[in-house]
C-alpha cells in the first residue's frame, strides 16, 4: 500500500522558519522524483519544489528560490522542505508528491499558515 504522510505545517509568523517531512512506504522510493506542491483553497494546486532520483539539482518554483530547501534521504524514504523567511503568501496546504512515469502518488497535505 502506497503511502505519503506529511508533518511539520503549522502557524508560523512572517519571517519564520518550518521543516516539512514527508515519510513514505509501498513504493520504490529511490526511483522516483520527489516533489512538494501547495494549493490555496480556490487555487490550482502549484510545484514548489522538486528533487530526483539519484542527486542532481533540485527545481524550485520562482517564490520558493533563495527561501526553501528541498532534500531526500533514499535511506529512510524521506523527502523534506526547509522554508526559510516566510511570509503571508506562504500560506497554503503543502502536498508531498511522488512520481515515476504513469504513477503519480500524492500525500494528504499538510497546512501552513504564515501569520503575525
Amino acid at each position: 500500500q502506497v503511502q505519503l504522510v506529511e508533518s511539520g505545517g503549522a502557524l508560523v509568523q512572517p519571517g519564520g522558519s518550518l521543516t516539512l517531512s514527508c515519510i513514505t512506504s509501498g513504493f520504490t522510493f529511490n526511483y522516483y522524483v520527489m516533489s512538494w506542491y501547495r494549493q490555496v483553497s480556490g487555487k490550482e494546486r502549484e510545484l514548489v519544489a522538486s528533487i530526483p532520483p539519484w542527486g542532481g539539482s533540485p527545481n524550485y518554483s520562482n517564490s520558493a528560490k533563495g527561501r526553501f530547501t528541498i532534500s531526500r534521504d533514499n535511506a529512510k524514504k524521506t523527502v523534506n522542505l526547509q522554508m526559510n523567511n516566510l511570509n503571508p503568501e506562504d500560506t497554503a496546504v503543502y502536498y508531498c508528491n511522488a512520481v515515476l512515469q504513469t504513477n503519480n502518488f500524492w500525500g494528504q497535505g499538510t497546512q501552513v499558515t504564515v501569520s503575525s
